[in-house]
C-alpha cells in the first residue's frame, strides 16, 4: 500500500510498509479562544507545537527507540484554523534511513456543527534514534 500523501517516495519494503501502517497516529484538538492569536485563529506556535508531538507519536509507534527531533521542513499554512473548530492532526511515517526517520503531519480542520472538513496544515519532521548515551542509533533493525 503505497502513501497517497506522498506519491514521489520510494517503495518500501513489505514489513516496513506494514510498521507504517500500523504506526500512523491522529490526534482531534478542539481549538479554544485561549489558544488562538489576534486574529481568533490558532496560534502558528501551537499548531508547530502539536504537529511535532503528533509526529514524535507515529515515530516512537514506527520504531519504539528513545528520538529527538532534528528539524522540521518546510510548514505550508494553506487556512487559518478558527476558535470553536476541530483539528485533527495525521502523522505518517514517509521516509526511513539508518539512524533517522522523517514524518509527514497534516492538520484538517473541521466546522463543529456541519459536515466541513478541509485541509489547512502540512509539515515534515526529522528524527534521530539515539541510545543511552544520546549518540546516534539505527533506526530500524526490523528486516
Amino acid at each position: 500500500m503505497s502513501n497517497t500523501l506522498d506519491s514521489t517516495r520510494p517503495p518500501f519494503s513489505d514489513a516496513i510498509e506494514q510498521r507504517i501502517n500500523q504506526s500512523e497516529a491522529r490526534v482531534i484538538k478542539a481549538v479554544f479562544p485561549s489558544i488562538t492569536n489576534h486574529h481568533n485563529t490558532l496560534f502558528g506556535g501551537e499548531a508547530l507545537a502539536w504537529m511535532d508531538e503528533t509526529a514524535f507519536i507515529a515515530a516512537t509507534r514506527f520504531c519504539r527507540k528513545t528520538l529527538v527531533t532534528v528539524s522540521s521542513d518546510r510548514i505550508d499554512f494553506k487556512k487559518p484554523i478558527p476558535a470553536g473548530s476541530l483539528a485533527e492532526l495525521i502523522a505518517r511515517v514517509i521516509h526511513v534511513g539508518n539512524t533517522s526517520l522523517k514524518v509527514e503531519v497534516n492538520i484538517f480542520v473541521e466546522d463543529m456543527y456541519q459536515d466541513l472538513r478541509e485541509h489547512a496544515i502540512r509539515g515534515v519532521f526529522t528524527f534521530v534514534a539515539v541510545d543511552e548515551a544520546r549518540q546516534p542509533t539505527q533506526v530500524w533493525t526490523g528486516e
